[in-house]
């Protein structure tokens, strides 16, 4: 009797495993056409992909106190360095920054993109920003992070003898950010800042970072190429008055817009889990209100000052301010047009050749939208 019942169950449990395995498949998202483009751009790059884990200490600068959480005389970085394998020369460097309640391997899939196509990528937990901040995440602490960003800068190219995993060394030319959400207001902030912008950074990409506040005028202490990528269906983050105003206040600066994207769709494991949600920013705005304090426009008045392109827009909303969202696109076509969209942004700036830059140029402002109809690209 007792085998019986075992053979039920076990047919039972194959049968749910492959009804699963049959929903996923049928589920997942359409990929462009195999001969365009964009097609080749998914494809990984030629290099086998190499992880090392550091702890970077710096001396310099304290941890502030936290919601009663002490503070601490040097701020932490346990870092992440994806790198390609036995790729000798100079490499490019680029500093990814993480979200609010987030982690360095947020959008592990990009640096590993990146790395496959000969890129070294950084990223760090901040230390209050990130998602096991003691005392819970705090956005306030957003100024200190252009600091961070430096140090991890200054901390890879200190890398040497064995305690440098890649073979090549870092081309200080060619050093590029990437952010997402909170992270993209750091790397803005690295970038454009009067006071506290990194002037090695020769290309940045913001990711549904909040840029509302930042005028014309912030822009102008550097032409370098700039990027931001967002989502139409974002609730944390609006899409109208933190990323449609791009191409009008920054000269060098361009948008991917996504339609019907969202902010927590642009995160690794939106895909699979959130592909069944009408919009998964809807978990994403329970997470961060609970961390935000009474106004979150003190962040920005922070930052600095009329004088200095910073003014908060009274008619921009606030974080999750319009709810329910509208539905969101699927985060896998979500994140493929982002992997896209950043490595042919980067290779624009720092390929080797014109021609490599031409063609990657292409398929950010032209390829990309035709193959994906959700995608737009405007400059």
């Amino acid at each position: 009797m007792l085998g019986k019942i075992l053979k039920v169950l076990g047919g039972i449990v194959v049968t749910v495993v492959v009804l699963a395995l049959v929903i996923y498949i049928a589920t997942g998202p359409a990929q462009p056409p195999a001969d365009s483009s964009s097609g080749s751009w998914l494809e990984p790059g030629p290099f086998t992909v190499g992880q090392a884990e550091f702890v970077f200490v710096d001396t310099s600068r304290a941890t502030n106190v936290n919601r009663g959480i002490p503070g601490r005389p040097e701020r932490t970085f346990p870092t992440t360095v994806w790198y390609p394998q036995d790729l000798a020369g100079e490499l490019p460097l680029i500093i990814h920054s993480h979200g609010i309640m987030s982690a360095r391997n947020e959008m592990a899939y990009l640096a590993e993109n990146l790395a496959s196509n000969g890129y070294v990528i950084a990223a760090t937990d901040f230390p209050l920003t990130n998602g096991g901040t003691a005392g819970g995440a705090n956005a306030a602490d957003v100024v200190n992070q252009p600091a961070d960003v430096s140090f991890l800068i200054d901390a890879v190219l200190a890398l040497s003898g064995d305690s440098r995993p890649f073979a090549g060394t870092i081309d200080e030319d060619r050093i590029g950010l990437t952010g997402l959400s909170l992270g993209g207001l750091t790397t803005t902030l690295t970038t454009y800042h009067p006071r506290w912008r990194e002037p090695r950074v020769k290309a940045a990409i913001s990711i549904a970072g909040p840029s509302a506040v930042f005028t014309e005028q912030f822009y102008t202490t550097t032409a370098i190429p700039f990027l931001m990528i967002a989502g139409t269906s974002d609730a944390l983050v609006d899409h109208r008055s933190n990323a449609a105003v791009i191409p009008e206040r920054i000269d060098n600066g361009a948008l991917v817009t996504i339609a019907g994207g969202s902010h927590l769709g642009f995160i690794g494991l939106a895909e699979p889990m959130f592909r069944f949600m009408t919009n998964p920013d809807t978990v994403g705005c329970q997470g961060v209100l609970a961390v935000l304090d009474e106004d979150p426009n003190d962040v920005y008045l922070a930052m600095g000052t009329k004088e200095e392109g910073i003014v908060a827009d009274p008619n921009a909303p606030g974080v999750c301010e319009n709810l329910p969202p509208p539905a969101a696109s699927h985060p896998g076509r979500q994140q493929m047009i982002t992997q896209i969209a950043v490595l042919s942004f980067f290779e624009s700036v720092f390929a080797a050749t014109e021609d490599q830059r031409s063609a990657a140029r292409d398929q950010l402002e032209i390829a990309l939208a035709q193959d994906f109809e959700e995608a737009s690209f405007q400059k």
